[in-house]
């Protein structure tokens, strides 16, 4: 009907009074909200990872006191060999352990030739030398066995240098000599060994000692392996040769 009052609703007033976007303090809740979640998992990952470093350290720590009293341990063996042997002792100080030959490997001046009985002396201690790097703690921790050759402080610089290295380089000689009557000749697995194992080196006079006479020497130096790492393979067999040192050593004090 034409008269009929057409209503029309209304909304409340609170109602259109309600804001569209969210209050700031819920923006400001959320925000804390996320800003404590980033900052525990920031604090989790530091965490984390100081806790590696931590580990790995106290590993490391670990694996360097392991491998000191292994070191002792082997010196230890070299010592007890050494007991056994006349005029041989080993030295083990700080870094350096040394297998000193006494008069066994005391040279004449000039000179880098041994006698009957020093060539002996060398080739009955050197399978105690190889059994103690063979063994288990051997292969783990000895790296080499190092010849070094040493000279008084007479004459020049080179000329000892080259008289050092000869001296060095009897030593393997004397190990490879045909063995005298009665005497255990090396077997050709120990050989091999002492090629892979000994490195020769000449020295000239540093590191002299006292006398001329105590100064004209050679040493057995013992290097070890560093943590993580394992023995190189030896060098192939091949022909073994002859020594070319028989001669005297040439002048030029």
């Amino acid at each position: 009907m034409l008269g009929n009052n057409v209503v029309i609703k209304r909304r409340g007033r609170d109602e259109a009074e309600k804001p569209f976007w969210i209050s700031f303090a819920d923006l400001m809740s959320a925000l804390m909200v996320l800003f404590l979640v980033v900052m525990s998992a920031a604090l989790l990952s530091v965490t984390k990872r100081l806790t590696d470093q931590d580990i790995k350290q106290k590993g490391r720590a670990e694996d360097i006191q392991r491998r000191a009293e292994d070191i002792q341990n082997i010196c230890k063996k070299f010592k007890e060999a050494a007991a056994r042997a006349r005029g041989i002792s080993v030295a083990c100080v700080g870094e350096r352990q040394v297998i000193d030959f006494g008069d066994r490997a005391k040279f004449p001046k000039e000179k880098s030739s041994f006698t009957p009985d020093q060539q002996k002396g060398l080739r009955e201690f050197a399978p105690k030398i190889l059994a103690i790097a063979n063994d288990d703690l051997g292969k783990k921790r000895l790296k080499r066995i190092v010849v070094e050759g040493f000279t008084d402080k007479n004459g020049s610089y080179l000329f000892n240098l080259n008289l050092s290295l000869e001296r060095s380089q009897r030593v393997l000689c004397a190990m490879f000599q045909k063995p005298l009557p009665a005497e255990r000749p090396l077997t050709e697995g120990e050989q091999v060994q002492i090629r892979a194992l000994f490195l020769v080196g000449g020295y000239s006079f540093n590191a002299a000692k006292d006398t001329d006479e105590q100064s004209r020497r050679v040493e057995m130096r013992l290097e070890f392996l560093g943590i993580g790492e394992s023995r190189p393979d030896g060098v192939p067999a091949g022909n073994l040769g002859r020594c070319a040192l028989d001669a005297p050593a040439a002048t030029g004090r």
